[in-house]
């Protein structure tokens, strides 16, 4: 691939970004020239917490978990970042380290922009500014309902709201109901609301005899959201 095809390809992904679709080309150009794309096969760690944070990720192809670990190796997923979204924007911005894991979870492809090359745009770029302070901000309501959720609810209501979330982030229509468009394992799940993987697996067959959902070679679909939504909500 020659280096005029790699950079127009940034463009592109550039913009249909909705933080920066609404720029110029020459702004759109700028900011390619100094991004580069990497590829991550499935379960690489992209950086850990506590490591330099000089850019910020805009998730081209894949997923991306977000994470965290406690001393004795227990492990706490933070969030799941789908194509379109974007990932380190809190140690770019003010320049301190990592603040969780960052992990491939399939094959993905990374548009990475430099601190040094984004600050002064941004600068110089307001709204893009407002645009990526909003993504902090939906970042932090997402971080707040978290820590309510495990402080408030039982194993039960927490993974219940934990499928609604991810219900709305990947699900797609089917025939009878709504099926996730990831595949994570009950060790996976379990991590996301901070369950064992037995729980977990107690639940799934608890709520799929109860006709709440269906399990089919690791995928989920979601029959019965109103159901699912009582779940949530009957120890809160």
């Amino acid at each position: 691939m020659t280096a005029s095809r790699i950079a127009f390809d940034k463009e592109l992904v550039l913009a249909g970004h909705f933080l920066l679709k609404h720029l110029q080309r020459d702004d759109l150009h700028r900011l390619a020239a100094g991004s580069r794309l990497t590829y991550h096969p499935r379960n690489a760690v992209i950086f850990q917490k506590g490591d330099p944070g000089s850019s910020m990720m805009a998730v081209v192809r894949g997923r991306v978990k977000i994470c965290s670990h406690s001393l004795d190796g227990k492990e706490l997923v933070l969030s799941i970042v789908n194509r379109g979204g974007l990932f380190g924007e809190i140690a770019l911005l003010d320049g301190e380290p990592r603040t969780a894991d960052a992990v491939a979870l399939e094959e993905t492809d990374l548009l990475v922009l430099d601190r040094n090359q984004l600050m002064p745009f941004l600068t110089e770029r307001p709204e893009v500014a407002l645009r990526l302070i909003g993504v902090l901000c939906k970042r932090l309501r997402q971080t707040s309902e978290h820590l309510e959720d495990t402080l408030f609810l039982e194993a039960s209501s927490r993974f219940a709201r934990a499928l609604q979330r991810l219900g709305d982030a990947f699900g797609r229509p089917a025939k009878d109901g709504t099926q996730l468009d990831i595949k994570l394992s009950q060790q996976q799940l379990g991590c996301l609301v901070g369950v064992s993987r037995e729980s977990i697996n107690k639940l799934l067959n608890e709520w799929q005899r109860n006709g709440v959902l269906r399990l089919d070679a690791g995928r989920i679909t979601i029959l019965d959201r109103e159901a699912l939504e009582e779940l949530g909500e009957s120890c809160a």
